[in-house]
């Protein structure tokens, strides 16, 4: 853990937190009002002055792949495959989800709980099968994300476009900002522990034999499926759907929806990101309470927070301790001072108080 005033994981509370979250916003012109729309005339002209020569290609020619093997993928899954393969292919979306929502995130990222060494191991095994770059990088990523959220330093800034902050920054090469910002966090946490230390360091093998071979090989060898049905619905098929999942809460909870706790900021509540990442998408509350296990202000299933469930259900059995939270009366505050009027209090008995 960091002390306050430090470049790095907030865990303290807002008094205390000196994270930088909202003074990424300070002094920038206020929030526009956003529509997704598809304007033709708009793509035509962002396309005509993109710097091409920023472009990464690689990127651009395997997500293209990706996208034609996992629409094929989906030909498939209709027509041929066995109902086996597909029940598999579903359980490694919630294994991929899982890896990410409270491993990479809640765990590595933002450290608001702690966990010990088996479910660290599971979590990294799951993290390695999403395929959406090893711990370390996931995390850094993510801590500049927050802390220079919506400028130049942040990977994914919304503010340039719905298309970039979804999934086009990862074919463009970074901004300078990113990474100048990025060597200055303190990641000797991440450095001391020892399962984001080997998965680092075997990233490659390890993600072509779990992303990859094991979701193609196991149902070829345990209930006779093709092996080219196997690996275009159980790897590239479900692994475009765990990417594109994860992406809106980059993209879409950064565009639509009410904004109880902060309305300065462009992240948003969002239940169809919500519902497609096992609670990830109260982003309005997460950006302003990033520390909070939850990332919501209720956990469980009460907003469709799977991922707290089974964080919750981790400490009941000794695998999780030290979550960490935000008390009510913090989050009321914090509504009534800067929320967009929407925050409705609940006390500890439930009952609606205005």
């Amino acid at each position: 853990m960091g002390t306050p005033g430090q470049d790095n994981t907030p865990m303290y509370p807002e008094e205390q937190l000196h994270f930088g979250e909202e003074e990424s916003y300070r002094g920038s012109p206020l929030l526009e009002e956003r529509e997704l729309k598809v304007d033709i005339r708009k793509i035509f002209n962002d396309l005509r002055n993109l710097d091409w020569s920023k472009v990464v290609w690689r990127n651009v020619v395997l997500f293209t792949l990706l996208h034609i093997y996992a629409v094929y993928g989906l030909y498939l899954a209709i027509v041929f495959v066995q109902w086996k393969t597909i029940i598999f292919s579903f359980m490694l979306v919630g294994m991929s989800a899982l890896g990410i929502t409270m491993g990479a995130h809640r765990l590595w990222a933002h450290r608001s709980y702690k966990a010990k060494f088996p479910l660290r191991f599971v979590l990294a095994v799951f993290q390695t099968i999403a395929f959406q770059n090893h711990i370390y990088e996931w995390a850094r990523d993510h801590r500049v994300h927050h802390k220079h959220s919506e400028t130049d330093a942040d990977p994914h800034n919304a503010r340039r476009g719905f298309f970039f902050s979804h999934m086009g920054w990862l074919m463009y090469k970074k901004h300078p900002d990113v990474i100048a910002k990025g060597r200055k966090l303190d990641m000797s946490d991440l450095e001391r522990d020892p399962v984001v230390r080997f998965q680092r360091k075997h990233y490659l093998p390890l993600v072509l034999l779990l992303c990859f071979v094991f979701p193609a090989v196991i149902p070829w060898l345990f209930w006779g499926e093709h092996i080219v049905n196997a690996l275009m619905v159980a790897a590239f098929l479900r692994y475009a759907l765990v990417l594109h999942f994860t992406w809106t809460v980059n993209s879409l909870a950064h565009w639509v929806g009410i904004k109880p706790y902060d309305k300065h900021i462009y992240p948003s509540q969002n239940k169809i990101v919500t519902a497609l990442t096992f609670g990830e998408g109260w982003h309005n509350y997460h950006h302003v309470f990033p520390w909070d296990y939850k990332t919501s202000e209720f956990g469980g299933f009460t907003e469709f927070n799977f991922t707290s469930f089974i964080i919750e259900s981790c400490r009941f059995f000794g695998l999780a301790y030290d979550l960490t939270t935000v008390s009510k009366n913090l989050i009321a505050m914090r509504a009534e001072r800067t929320g967009d009027g929407s925050y409705t209090y609940i006390n500890d008995e439930d009952e609606l108080c205005n």
